[in-house]
């Protein structure tokens, strides 16, 4: 048996929230695409609202728009991961609608 590779195209963009000149809360959404659907799917990825900012409805305000980013590009899926120790970033996915769905594995390399 031999593997073929082929690469797939992806998008990524970056979403910030500014106070002035500083960043306050950002976010990077992920538009990919697999065989099994003829829509894509997306992944949120490295949500941070700084410390100071934290509890102001910013964290709500920036997942709102990466799930309206993820509706425009007409998604069948958000992804939304977060560590176990994160109860507060749990919270605020379900309160937007994102419900538990299976477990995440990783390997750092």
């Amino acid at each position: 048996m031999n593997f073929d590779q082929k690469d797939v195209e992806a998008k990524g963009i970056r979403i910030s929230i500014m106070d002035n000149d500083f960043e306050v809360g950002r976010a990077y959404i992920y538009l990919m695409h697999n065989d099994l659907h003829d829509r894509p799917f997306a992944l949120m990825e490295d949500v941070y609202i700084d410390e100071s900012y934290r509890g102001k409805g910013i964290g709500s305000e920036l997942v709102t728009k990466v799930i309206e980013i993820a509706t425009e590009s007409n998604c069948y899926k958000l992804i939304a991961t977060s560590r176990t120790s994160r109860p507060k970033v749990h919270e605020l996915y379900q309160r937007l609608g994102f419900s538990q769905h299976g477990f995440e594995f990783r390997i750092d390399l």
